[in-house]
């Protein structure tokens, strides 16, 4: 019996040619996407270069260190003061969501 190929016929020639498609979950990848109207960075942080508390503008629950999110800020005329930290799940479904937050009674108002 022969072994196994691990490697795919055409080696590394033919891998080098092919073109790269972005892959929007890469951490540290930064892409830009519309949204009311206005274009957004996006931006992925990995649970590793996470090292401070934040607070997700989606749900308005705490993102502390050590987990994976995202980073949005407005494209044109945003600043560094204008970045938001987000859940990967409440930026998908920003749109979903109503404008009114609902706060628990024992959720801290900070």
């Amino acid at each position: 019996m022969s072994p196994r190929r691990n490697r795919p016929r055409g080696g590394a020639e033919h891998q080098a040619d092919a073109p790269r498609e972005f892959v929007g979950d890469r951490y540290g990848l930064e892409h830009s996407e519309s949204w009311q109207g206005e274009d957004w960075a996006v931006r992925t942080v990995g649970g590793g270069a996470a090292a401070k508390h934040y607070r997700c503008p989606g749900c308005d629950q705490e993102i502390p260190p050590g987990v994976p999110h995202l980073v949005a800020w407005p494209l044109h005329g945003g600043g560094v003061e204008d970045r938001r930290h987000w859940h990967k799940a409440c930026w998908n479904a920003k749109d979903r969501r109503s404008a009114r937050l609902q706060r628990s009674r024992n959720a801290p108002r900070y």
